[in-house]
């Protein structure tokens, strides 16, 4: 199997980080260090080598580092399917963010096509237990791995959905105003129910065919209102917008299409949906759900992604820990980890580099080991 890892990562005026550097070989990577010193920044820099706003979905003036606000950079060198590439991103004065790849001006979407970055941090950890709009975000960003294209699918379908809410508002009734948009959403939306609906077969597939100590998931997309008996059809899905104009401009906002709609889980082996599980189950099935995700893009992109682990491993016990480790190395997967000390990696021994992150009067330090 190919292979996709940084090599180098320099993050510049970024966050705590006034400028560090590592220097990567393609194996796992253990940061440890305080509370606040600036760990997860690292990872939040990674995150941003791919398309969207990151793991924080931070605005590009919010990653830039207090107080100087000079804006921020980030360089990369990316191994990728035998290939390298040469990766610069930046903002300047809080402006949106610019790409270079290879020395050239690219859109994020084409990071998306030379690179994967899955994430799970501790944010995710209520996702079955809260609003259906993060779930709908943690299918996205699944889908997105698997289909670069699908972020600008959405970002076509939510900017006509906002100005025909505009219109809602406004209580326009003429027809003609709706028709472009409406056509528009009907063709996006049905494109972005046919790639979640592509990612979850994906997914459902990693999970059955492989052996894993972490439990499967039994996944399922459904929608707040079944107006629309054909999500994937853009004609079924145009007729369903026409035929809720009325109701939609009561309520001031569209609630039909694929922004209203959910992903449930069930743990399969228990026939327990996850949202009734113990927060140790619920937080296995994250787990084994980006596990699976990493096994579908190795078999999908031909390499496994960077995976980025947010404080994973003070949530498991040692066998758990230990089984999470095993399948990182066995993928081969470039895994950014984080904990608070060194003790919590000590299962991955010489096949991890290690990485020690300080903090000095609100700078942050980093040193690899």
């Amino acid at each position: 199997m190919s292979a996709l890892f940084l090599s180098s990562l320099t993050l510049s005026h970024f966050r705590s980080h006034k400028r560090a550097t590592l220097e990567l070989d393609g194996r796992p990577v253990a940061i440890y260090g305080p509370n606040g010193a600036g760990k997860t920044n690292i990872l939040e820099a990674v995150s941003i080598l791919s398309p969207g706003r990151g793991l924080r979905r931070a605005s590009s003036q919010d990653m830039t580092r207090r107080p100087e606000a000079l804006g921020w950079k980030i360089t990369a060198d990316l191994t990728s399917i035998n290939q390298h590439h040469e990766i610069e991103t930046w903002s300047e004065g809080g402006a949106s963010r610019q790409t270079k790849i290879d020395g050239k001006a690219a859109a994020q979407v084409a990071l998306g096509r030379i690179g994967r970055v899955l994430w799970l941090i501790p944010a995710m950890d209520r996702l079955w237990i809260e609003g259906a709009e993060g779930r709908r975000r943690f299918l996205d960003r699944a889908t997105l791995s698997f289909e670069p294209s699908h972020a600008e699918t959405v970002l076509t379908y939510e900017k006509a959905m906002r100005e025909r809410n505009r219109l809602l508002k406004d209580m326009v009734r003429d027809a003609h105003w709706y028709a472009a948009l409406e056509r528009q959403m009907a063709d996006a939306g049905a494109k972005i129910h046919r790639n979640r609906m592509d990612a979850l077969l994906l997914l459902a597939n990693a999970q059955a065919a492989a052996e894993t100590a972490f439990p499967s998931a039994l996944l399922d997309l459904t929608h707040a209102d079944p107006a629309c008996d054909a999500p994937d059809d853009p004609a079924a899905l145009l007729a369903a917008l026409e035929g809720s104009r009325q109701r939609d401009m009561a309520a001031g906002r569209t609630l039909i299409g694929p922004h209203r709609a959910d992903l449930s889980a069930v743990y399969a082996a228990k026939d327990v949906p996850a949202k009734d599980c113990s927060t140790g189950e619920q937080k296995a099935l994250l787990i084994s759900l980006i596990l699976a995700n990493v096994r579908a893009l190795a078999d999908d992109f031909g390499a496994p992604p960077i995976l980025l682990l947010d404080e994973v491993a003070a949530h498991l016990d040692a066998s758990r820990r230990d089984a999470l480790y095993s399948e990182i190395t066995a993928l081969r997967a470039q895994a950014f980890m984080t904990g608070t000390g060194p003790e919590l990696f000590q299962e991955l021994g010489e096949a991890a580099q290690n990485v020690n992150v300080t903090d000095e009067s609100g700078v942050s330090q980093v040193s690899q080991t």
